[in-house]
C-alpha cells in the first residue's frame, strides 16, 4: 500500500494503555488507523492466551481464532525466533502465495473473514515476548518492504513500554498484596502460566506439608485436590470472558479442616494486557477463623435470618446449588438471598465475602 505510517500515535496510545489498562482496546484502534490496516491485535507469542487486547474490526475474527481453536493452530506462531532477530515479521517472510493459497489457516480461517495479511511487530522485555499483529485484508495487500522497515525501528519503542507496563503492574501487584496482608488474608499471585510470583505472609505461615509451592505451582498434600486446583487455574487464565472467581476449592489436609482456596482475577491488576499477575488465589482456613454466628451477621449487617444461614454456608466452602439444597430453597432464591447479602455487606465476590466474615470471626475470638 505504501502508505504514511503514524507510528508516534501508536506510540503514545500503547504508553496509555500501559498506564491505563482500560485503554488497551482502543490504542490497537490506532494502531489499525495509524497503519492504515483493517485492523490490530496484541498476544503473548508464550502462553497463547484468549484475553487478547484488539481493535473493533478484529472481534468477529478473535471470537472464531479462540473459539474454533486457531489460537493453537496459527502458523504463524513459527515465525517468532525470526521475529525475535528481525524485530518484524510478514507472511511473505515463511511462504509464498501459492502456499498461502493452500493452508487451511488462511483459507479456512482468515479469508472468510476477509483477511490475509499480517506484520508482526516484537514488543520484548525481559522474558516476555510479545507481539502486536496488524492485520489486513485480502484486498488491502501485504505490507510493503518500506513499511516491514518502518515497523522494525518501531520494535524497539514498543519494547519500552513493555517494561513500563510490567513495571507499574508489578506495583499495582504489591499494592493489592498489601491490601491483602493487612487484612490478614493470606493471597498467592501467579503468572499466566499458573506459577507463583507472589506470596504475603499470611500465606506463608499456612505452608508446610499440607500446601507448597512446587516447580513454582500451588500444590497441596492431596493430589485430586492439587489437579483440580490447577484445572481451576487453567480455566481462568484460558476462559477468553472469564468470571471474576471460580468455585472455592477445598484443600485436605492432614490434620483439620480443609483449607478452601478461591482463585479470582483482580480486573485492575490482569486486565494490563502485560500484566505479570493474572490470577489471585485467597486462602482461608477454617480452623483458624471459625463462622461467626448468625446474630452477629444480623445485627452488624442486617442480614435476615435466612440471608445469615446462606451466608455462612457459601463461606465455608459450599457451592450455592449444594447450600440451597441443604437449607431447602430453590437455587434462584439462593442467589437472590446472595446478591442481597452482597449489597448489605458491601462485598462484590464470594472470596470477599468469606474474608470478611473470617476477620469478623478473628475480632470476636480477641
Amino acid at each position: 500500500m505504501g502508505a504514511a505510517f503514524d507510528l508516534d500515535a501508536v506510540g503514545n496510545a500503547i504508553a496509555e494503555a500501559a498506564a491505563d489498562p482500560a485503554r488497551w482496546d482502543s490504542a490497537m484502534d490506532v494502531a489499525a488507523k495509524a497503519t492504515g490496516s483493517f485492523g490490530a491485535m496484541l498476544f503473548d507469542m508464550k502462553s497463547h492466551l484468549p484475553g487478547i487486547p484488539r481493535s473493533r474490526a478484529m472481534g468477529p475474527s478473535i471470537e472464531a481464532y479462540v473459539g474454533d481453536g486457531w489460537i493453537d493452530r496459527d502458523d504463524r506462531y513459527d515465525l517468532g525466533p525470526l521475529m525475535v532477530r528481525r524485530g518484524v515479521v510478514s507472511d511473505l517472510d515463511a511462504l509464498t502465495p501459492e502456499e498461502i493459497a493452500r493452508r487451511p489457516y488462511y483459507q479456512e480461517f482468515l479469508a472468510p473473514h476477509g483477511l490475509r495479511w499480517f506484520a508482526g511487530v516484537k514488543a520484548a522485555a525481559g522474558d516476555d515476548l510479545w507481539c502486536l499483529s496488524i492485520q489486513r485484508s485480502i484486498q488491502q495487500g501485504p505490507f510493503s518492504p518500506s513499511e516491514i522497515q518502518l515497523l522494525a525501528d518501531f520494535s524497539k519503542q514498543l519494547g519500552s513500554a513493555v517494561a513500563f507496563a510490567r513495571m507499574l503492574s508489578f506495583a499495582r501487584a504489591e499494592g493489592a498484596m498489601g491490601a491483602f496482608t493487612a487484612s490478614g488474608t493470606p493471597a498467592v499471585m501467579l503468572d499466566r502460566n499458573a506459577a507463583v510470583i507472589l506470596v504475603n505472609e499470611p500465606a506463608e505461615r499456612l505452608f508446610g506439608r499440607d500446601l507448597r509451592v512446587t516447580g513454582r505451582h500451588l500444590a497441596c498434600a492431596d493430589r485430586n485436590a492439587t489437579d483440580t486446583l490447577r484445572r481451576a487455574l487453567h480455566g481462568l487464565l484460558r476462559n477468553p470472558n472469564p468470571p471474576a472467581m471460580s468455585s472455592p476449592i477445598p484443600l485436605p489436609r492432614l490434620q483439620g479442616r480443609p483449607l478452601l482456596a478461591y482463585p479470582l482475577r483482580l480486573p485492575g491488576i490482569t486486565s494490563n494486557a502485560f500484566a505479570s499477575c493474572q490470577v489471585v488465589v485467597v486462602f482461608i482456613d477454617p480452623d483458624i477463623y471459625p463462622q461467626p454466628p448468625d446474630v452477629a451477621l444480623r445485627t452488624c449487617f442486617g442480614l435476615t435470618p435466612a440471608e445469615a444461614r446462606l451466608a455462612r454456608r457459601v463461606s465455608s466452602g459450599e457451592e450455592l446449588k449444594t447450600a440451597a439444597d441443604h437449607l431447602g430453597i430453590s437455587y434462584e432464591t439462593a442467589r437472590n438471598q446472595l446478591k442481597v447479602t452482597f449489597a448489605k455487606t458491601d462485598t462484590h465476590r464470594q472470596a470477599e465475602l468469606v474474608a470478611l466474615l473470617a476477620r469478623m470471626a478473628s475480632t470476636a475470638l480477641r
